[in-house]
């Protein structure tokens, strides 16, 4: 078992992270990409990423010693349904040494395993968008919003940003004097937290400055409502309070009422020691008092771990994974 090799990987839209693990649960090789989900970079830019990921975590690693691989990604549907997509991510895996068999799976699934090695449970994700899965037999069944910033994501890094751009427009529409959130998503927008001696013209900049950039991009406003709800703003302590509302109405939407099966937080939103965290944690235990919560974590030793659970030669894939997550029962 100790020659034996496991390779897991988290493809997130920012980076890509590999692991490479002994089905001890020892970590031999790490490897570091950028982003590599196919659907934002495309197929072949996504499996050049890839294939640089695996790379670095096989350095000085004999890949014929691997037996099985898991890739975590965000619209992992898609790249199975997408011939050209799965042959580039086929290409790349080849390239890297690896004569094994992967599989593909969701990246809330690969979020899940990182929290809880139960078979059973709920995940809870939100970071530039947000999704809830309900997990059995630790794959995904239910899933409720992952919509896209357009159609929903509601309570996600993106929604805080417009609904703090929203507020900041209206403020101005009735001449009030932005608060602290407010400027401070002026000064980023426009480089100055000056009203111009003709509001609107500063409500005409504003428009301008978020709608001739990506709308994917007001997800890095959230940082300013978060320091400004740490800090008491009442504007974005309101704000996270309506997003951890939605983020526990989007659990509700596909979790019984009485369900005692874990609940893990994944997403830099909800794993971060953030306001939006702690409400959220507050949601989750006042729905469900009984429920086991837990916090995602090294997204690609979950992959790995996923992809070693189901070979014979791992006769107790919970003690695996306590191994892998020590801190999480």
């Amino acid at each position: 078992m100790s020659d034996t090799l496991v390779v897991g990987l988290d493809v997130g839209g920012t980076s890509t992270r590999a692991t490479a693990l002994t089905l001890t649960g020892q970590r031999l090789g790490t490897g570091r990409a950028g982003g590599g989900n196919p659907t934002s970079h495309g197929a072949e830019r996504a499996a050049a990423e890839l294939l640089t990921a695996l790379r670095e975590a096989l350095t000085d690693l004999d890949p014929a010693r691997v037996v099985a691989g898991t890739i975590g990604l965000a619209g992992a549907g898609r790249l199975l349904a997408d011939p050209a997509g799965r042959a580039a991510f086929d290409r790349a895996w080849h390239d890297a040494g690896l004569r094994c068999p992967y599989a593909v799976h969701g990246d809330a699934l690969v979020a899940y395993a990182s929290g809880s090695a139960a078979p059973d449970g709920t995940i809870l994700v939100a970071g530039t968008g947000a999704i809830t899965a309900q997990v059995h037999d630790l794959r995904l069944d239910r899933i409720a919003d992952g919509h896209g910033w357009l159609l929903g994501d509601t309570g996600s890094g993106f929604w805080l940003g417009r609904e703090a751009v929203r507020r900041l427009l209206a403020d101005l529409d009735i001449g009030r004097t932005p608060g602290a959130l407010a400027t401070a998503v002026l000064t980023e927008l426009l480089g100055s937290a000056e009203i111009a001696a003709r509001p609107r013209a500063t409500v005409d900049a504003t428009i301008q400055a978020v709608t001739r950039r990506p709308p994917i991009e007001l997800a890095r406003l959230a940082p300013l409502v978060v320091t400004a709800a740490s800090e008491g703003e009442p504007v974005a302590v309101a704000l996270i309070a309506e997003a951890a509302t939605h983020l526990a109405e989007s659990v509700s939407r596909i979790r019984p009422a009485e369900a005692v099966t874990p609940v893990v937080l994944g997403g830099g939103l909800l794993t971060a020691d953030t306001p939006l965290a702690t409400a959220v944690r507050t949601e989750i235990a006042r729905h469900w008092p009984n429920a086991p919560l837990r916090t995602a974590g090294d997204g690609a030793a979950a992959a790995a771990w996923l992809a070693a659970r189901d070979l014979p030669e791992v006769t107790d894939p919970a003690a695996l994974h306590a191994r892998l997550f020590p801190t999480t029962p």
